[in-house]
């Protein structure tokens, strides 16, 4: 039988995923739900819950072999999310480039951040490199 120890940083990772993500997602309704037009605060809120499970998951594998690569990743993510929803729900700004004149690229630089340490993970992991 095969044993693995996490690394000594991977604790930041179980943070980041768990209880930083659940505060984070709480907080996000709060003054952005009393926007004009619930249909941009929604697409925002909607978005970001489409994408969170499956980034959690790419942490957490992401994470066994580039713990804190992984952790400002992840947390890059959660305040691109803050900023790409503030964006979004202002109806100041055209629909089309709002959700990224706020911060919001932040979102997918973490994301690509974290698939990236992802794959690198796999591939260490598996030997494939």
């Amino acid at each position: 039988m095969t044993t693995f120890t996490p690394p000594d940083n991977y604790v930041w990772v179980l943070f980041s995923i768990g209880p930083v993500a659940f505060i984070a997602t709480q907080m996000a309704g709060g003054p952005v739900m009393k926007a004009d037009s619930f249909n941009r605060v929604q697409r925002g809120a909607q978005f970001w819950l489409e994408s969170m499970s499956p980034l959690q998951m790419t942490a957490v594998v992401a994470g066994l072999t580039y713990p804190l690569t992984t952790t400002l990743g992840f947390n890059t993510y959660l305040v691109g999310n803050f900023m790409y929803a503030a964006g979004y729900a202002d109806t100041s700004l055209d629909v089309k480039s709002a959700r990224y004149k706020k911060g919001g690229v932040l979102k997918p630089v973490g994301m690509l951040i974290c698939l990236g340490a992802s794959s690198a993970s796999v591939g260490k992991i598996g030997g494939l490199f």
